[in-house]
């Protein structure tokens, strides 16, 4: 077992090795050798390729890069390098060259080779360390410390566990750390008699907290169900570090008896802190708590409530579904809404059919709640019931029942919510069976026009108006026809939404060519401006999107609208398309376009920015070139344009 501060160390040192790899690349290449390695070590390279190489060698050095590496342990510069290879190469040549310079080294230089034979876990070098444990360099003990508790072994623990209660006050946070460290040891080796004392050895030491909480956490995991009087004498202390710790510890100590223990707890303490331990409980996974936490879900206070529903996702059983779904209905709205999305998140299997089986026999409150669970965990076994519910007494219902057919529903429930729309004259049910008809027909496609087709020829006007916006999500031929002759519809309103229809259809059918005939005719022949207005811009809007057509195919369909252009707003739609058409074709129009005064800035701007374009422009000769350029100086009145054209005229001439 490994606490923190293990973790941190073995951590530093795997980055270490992940680095030495990456950096690899950049320095060598892939025939150096070992041997060219030391040789660069013996040689007077300079420190910084020094250093490179000892992380080069921490990956393919072996023991004959030893002797290289060992006299660097006494440079204040190399030392660190020289020891992230020694940690790293195997055999006792390693372990020899750090004990040798243990004996001769000082200071920090000192702690770094102490530090290694830690890593390196070296039995060897535990009777040094020992000694060490008293030398007058604090820093120098407390590394020696840290050090025989890495190593372990019984004259390590026994040296340690000795030195402790007479260790200086600046040494003896060390000591107790390597002393954890071997208790951790003896634990995971099935020794836990041994750990235990070690443990309440330096529980008893007048230390800085956090060896405290270390002592406790193995004290606790190492008498195993005997721990639970300590793990619960944490969970009382009113400090909230040792609260912390009792609550990592609960999620460790395995054992029925210890949830058992916890639950027994549960009610024993403050709202805040019972928020907090139903957590750890639901992390243990242990159905035994499930009756306690479903408990705390029922009544209490609500941030306990609120915690204890979280909580029940842990857990992911169909047996929590009646508890969370009294809390759907609670009056508290927090308490509602969590309980509706942590049924949302329980797993599926069994909670769905769990929701399925409940559906048709539910009182109606409770059945809205299944509803919305059911479209949200998109059950699709739930459709049946569903459509049944479509016609249900209860509006709330109805309402959830159309939406979750919306969400899950397919191309079969087309014809049932037509029906459902015919049936209702509700303005507010209408506009949720609508928008549940658009999403199915969106997802169906065209195969659901037939069915759609109905609501298109129905009396009423709202009916008509529906259907084209649904038909415009199935998309298809079928469709589009449907649309197209409801611009001849006896409603203006009907004609108007038609229009309004068809000119967002490249919108939803970019590729959609059929569109472009009956948009150009409406562009021509359409009784209202506004009709017209909208047929252009739906038309242009096809040219743009089109990936069918290639530019000279566009610019012949801008050419074609050209003429029915009146209004500014639709030029300036012609000239951002001829922006994207790199052609002298293009060229050429926006230069006609330059002279009318209501959009000559634009079609001078986007020339401009056409041929400064580095992609350039497709057969546009240099005459031609300079003569809009000619054009857009004479007509321009933007200082910025002008200056810009005439500099690519004077890189053309």
């Amino acid at each position: 077992m490994l606490n923190i501060r293990s973790i941190t160390t073995y951590v530093i040192l795997a980055t270490v090795a992940v680095c030495a790899v990456a950096f690899i690349p950049a320095v060598a290449g892939a025939d150096d050798s070992e041997t060219k390695l030391i040789g660069v070590l013996t040689s007077e390279a300079p420190s910084q390729e020094k250093a490179i190489t000892c992380k080069k060698l921490a990956i393919f050095g072996s023991k004959a890069a030893v002797p290289a590496l060992a006299p660097l342990l006494a440079d204040k510069d190399l030392a660190s390098w020289a020891r992230i290879a020694l940690e790293a190469i195997p055999g006792p040549e390693a372990d020899e060259a750090l004990l040798k310079a243990a004996g001769t080294l000082k200071g920090n230089l000192l702690i770094g080779a102490i530090n290694s034979m830690g890593v390196r876990r070296d039995e060897k070098a535990v009777d040094l360390l020992i000694g060490k444990l008293k030398d007058g360099d604090a820093e120098v003990a407390s590394a020696a410390g840290e050090a025989l508790g890495r190593i372990g072994g019984d004259s390590a623990t026994d040296a340690l566990k000795k030195f402790l209660p007479d260790a200086p006050s600046d040494v003896q946070s060390s000591v107790a750390y390597g002393c954890i460290l071997c208790a951790e040891r003896l634990h995971a080796e099935g020794k836990s008699a041994a750990a235990v004392k070690l443990y309440d050895a330096v529980r008893k030491e007048d230390l800085p907290k956090q060896r405290h909480i270390e002592a406790i956490r193995g004290a606790i995991l190492a008498r195993g169900s005997a721990g639970i009087p300590l793990l619960i004498e944490q969970l009382k202390s009113a400090d909230k570090a040792m609260f912390g710790i009792g609550l990592h510890t609960a999620r460790e100590l395995p054992g029925g008896d210890v949830t058992d223990a916890l639950v027994g707890e549960l009610g024993k303490l403050k709202p805040d802190r019972r928020a907090f331990l139903i957590l750890a409980l639901a992390d243990r996974g242990d159905l035994k708590a499930l009756p306690a936490v479903l408990a705390a879900v029922k009544s209490g206070p609500v941030n306990v409530r609120l915690m204890a529903m979280g909580a029940l996702e842990g857990f992911g059983s169909a047996s929590c579904m009646p508890v969370l779904l009294d809390a759907a209905l609670d009056p508290d709205a927090a308490v509602a809404k969590k309980a509706k999305s942590t049924m949302v998140r329980l797993p599926r299997g069994e909670v769905d059919a769990d929701i399925v089986a409940r559906l048709p026999k539910a009182s109606s409150k409770t059945r809205a709640v299944l509803i919305y669970l059911a479209g949200l965990r998109r059950i699709e076994s739930a459709l049946p019931a569903l459509m049944q519910c479509t016609s249900d007494t209860d509006a709330g219902c109805r309402t959830a029942a159309v939406s979750a057919i919306g969400t899950i529903g397919g191309k079969k429930h087309v014809t049932s919510l037509v029906k459902v729309l015919l049936k209702t004259s509700d303005a507010k049910e209408r506009d949720g069976i609508a928008k549940a008809l658009q999403t199915v027909s969106a997802r169906a496609g065209s195969t659901c026009a037939g069915d759609l087709m109905p609501l298109a020829k129905n009396s009423e006007k709202g009916i008509r108006i529906i259907a084209l916006r649904v038909l415009a999500c199935a998309g298809g031929a079928d469709a589009l026809v449907a649309v197209k002759s409801a611009l001849a519809d006896k409603d203006e309103g009907v004609q108007d939404e038609a229009a309004r229809t068809l000119s967002t259809w490249p919108d939803n059918w970019p590729e959609d060519a059929a569109v472009t005939a009956p948009l150009l005719a409406l562009a021509e022949t359409g009784k209202k401006t506004s009709h017209r207005i909208l047929a252009l811009r739906g038309y242009m809007q096809y040219v743009r999107g089109a990936k069918k057509l290639n530019e000279i195919q566009k610019l012949a369909r801008l050419e074609e609208v050209l003429p029915l252009t009146k209004r500014r707003e639709e030029k300036l739609l012609v000239i951002s398309v001829l922006g994207e058409i790199r052609t002298g074709g293009a060229l050429k129009m926006l230069a006609t376009m330059a002279g009318d005064s209501a959009i000559a800035e634009e079609a001078c701007s986007t020339i401009v920015n056409l041929l400064r374009n580095r992609k350039g422009v497709k057969n546009a000769s240099k005459q031609q070139r300079r003569a809009v350029l000619e054009t857009v100086v004479a007509k321009v009145k933007s200082a910025r344009t002008k200056k810009t054209a005439q500099q690519l005229l004077k890189a053309i001439r």
